[in-house]
């Protein structure tokens, strides 16, 4: 996201009960990283389903 110049939020889990609840009812899972794009759901690295999820063409 950062090479892209997305902006985005970092959220530690491991700092918040609450931010890991949310993280745990967004995903079904404790599992990081979760990415929420506008409701779009993508755990762990995927990069095809987060250039989809973003509406942009996957770099090389």
């Amino acid at each position: 996201m950062k090479e892209r110049g997305i902006p985005f939020r970092e959220v530690d889990v491991t700092k918040s009960p609450e931010n890991l609840r949310v993280l745990q009812r967004k995903s079904g899972q404790t599992g990081v990283p979760v990415i929420d794009v506008n409701g779009t759901i993508v755990v762990g690295f995927n990069r095809a389903k987060l250039d989809r999820a973003l509406g942009i063409r996957s770099m090389p």
